[in-house]
């Protein structure tokens, strides 16, 4: 396979977040780009990444914008080749307080990186998505599920001779992202209790250098208008508790507004629309106004009808050796952070 970031220049939004950070550690290290332009609101957490990457690599800009103003998208997408949209309005009970600001950031944001990515000629815009995005019970999750609608058919608006390209990847949780659970079985551990909203949760696991990988190598193999989803292992939450607080006790206290007993990340009513491959599924539009030229799709097995991808089902279950290994690689990627960081992981 060759290398999707040869030579491009490549704009990452919400790139200073716990995905955009990796994102550019791996693409620094590993792919030859020409550009690479982290788009952002925070000026801190800029400068932070000044200081870490040193002000020697001359690849690197670093654009101060939110994704809710286009003309600032517009300045930053000069003569770029790919986008990484990785921005959004993320924390649930927030969301719920504050909807038309998670409107305005989540599906707003999507119509304005759609629009100036087409005006500007960018090559291939991945957007990240969620789990949640799919038969969504939270306000975050609907407008995930939005933006990906949005991206999705924002292909028929591109020129189909060579013009833009969208797509999206979905994935589940991220070991030691913003809101992980890893943070606060550690900081409970010490009085010899820990709490869990229900014992019976199960959640798809991934590392978040493996997210970065996943999404370069979908940039790679995107056609347009597809979902991209990783075949991940699931655990058990007691599992997790069982390895970082041994000996604890766990005490339920009930699932929160909006969250879910189980992960899925290929509905039932998205079977019919999926394709299933070794290492992840594809899904197609629900409806397909413009399939484009040679859709590389088809040599996959269709999902049977009426089945879908959940935590709960999975074939593939963490073991605690496992478990103990992805918190210590967690761990020794929290050190590393600059202290006013670790409030985000």
């Amino acid at each position: 396979m060759s290398d999707s970031l040869e030579g491009k220049a490549v704009l990452v939004t919400g790139g200073t977040g716990s995905f955009g950070r990796k994102f550019v550690e791996i693409v620094l290290r590993e792919h030859n780009v020409s550009r690479l332009v982290i788009y952002s609101r925070d000026e801190m957490k800029q400068d932070e990444m000044r200081t870490r990457y040193g002000f020697t690599d001359d690849r690197i800009r670093y654009f101060i914008g939110d994704v809710r103003d286009r003309d600032r998208l517009y300045r930053a997408m000069s003569g770029i080749d790919i986008v990484v949209h990785a921005a959004a309005l993320k924390q649930v009970p927030a969301l719920e307080y504050n909807p038309i600001e998670a409107v305005k950031t989540n599906i707003g944001g999507a119509e304005n990186i759609i629009n100036t990515a087409i005006d500007r000629g960018v090559s291939k815009v991945m957007a990240l998505s969620t789990d949640k995005a799919v038969n969504p019970v939270n306000l975050y999750g609907a407008t995930k599920l939005v933006s990906e609608k949005l991206f999705a058919q924002g292909n028929v608006y591109a020129d189909p001779r060579g013009g833009t390209r969208f797509a999206c990847t979905r994935y589940g949780n991220v070991v030691g992202s913003r809101g992980s659970v890893i943070p606060l079985f550690l900081q409970q551990r010490p009085a010899g209790k820990i709490t869990l909203t229900d014992a019976r949760m199960t959640r798809f696991w991934i590392m978040l250098d493996e997210g970065v990988r996943f999404v370069i190598r979908c940039i790679e193999q995107m056609a347009g208008g597809e979902v991209f989803v990783p075949r991940l292992p699931s655990m058990k939450m007691t599992d997790l508790a069982e390895v970082i607080a041994p000996g604890c006790e766990i005490q339920s206290i009930g699932i929160r507004p909006g969250e879910k007993l189980h992960e899925v990340l290929v509905s039932r009513n998205e079977s019919p629309s999926a394709f299933e491959f070794e290492d992840m599924y594809v899904i197609e539009p629900l409806i397909f106004f413009r399939r484009p030229e040679n859709w590389p799709w088809e040599n996959g097995r269709r999902m049977e009808s009426g089945s879908k991808y959940s935590s709960d089902t999975n074939t593939r279950w963490l073991t605690h050796g496992e478990l103990g290994e992805m918190v210590r690689r967690w761990q020794e990627d929290y050190e590393t952070m600059p202290r006013t960081r670790r409030s985000d992981a």
